[in-house]
């Protein structure tokens, strides 16, 4: 059976049209990729578990926001990225300051073969977009979800 990951598109409405959270993952293999690099808040599901409540958890990991748990999740379906994961988004209409999230963090040997463990945050930093600039800054596996949020 396929890895399944859950995860939150927040989204609000903007000037020019609505706008996403997206965020960008952390850590030294990321740090100079940019557009196909972007993500929803997202992360693995338990087998059996509740998609919508990994998704609530990891979104509250990875932003430093807990959504409350009343919200409004509108399904966006499943998306398959190359790896062979499976993705199960969610819309949720909110807001947030990107520029305060604050992200749980991951080790890992850095540099290579040095011996040493570095601590990197899971998310460096996230951002709102436009649904446009969005389709050239998220992973492009998961932009069947942006488009799906758009059709409403």
């Amino acid at each position: 059976m396929p890895v399944t990951s859950a995860g939150i598109l927040l989204h609000r409405p903007g000037a020019d049209g609505p706008e996403v959270l997206l965020v960008h993952p952390g850590g030294p293999y990321w740090a100079k990729k940019d557009e196909g690099a972007w993500s929803i808040p997202k992360g693995e599901c338990e087998p059996g578990e509740d998609p919508r409540l990994r998704a609530l958890v990891e979104f509250a990991e990875e932003t430093g926001t807990a959504l409350d748990p009343s919200t409004e999740l509108r399904e966006l379906g499943t998306v398959k990225l190359k790896s062979g994961k499976l993705v199960v988004g969610f819309a949720a209409a909110g807001d947030l300051d990107a520029d305060a999230i604050t992200s749980n963090t991951f080790e890992l040997e850095w540099p290579p073969r040095s011996g040493r463990r570095q601590a990197f945050p899971e998310v460096d930093r996230a951002a709102w977009f436009g649904l446009e600039e969005a389709r050239r800054r998220i992973n492009p596996a998961q932009a069947a979800l942006l488009e799906r949020l758009a059709e409403g």
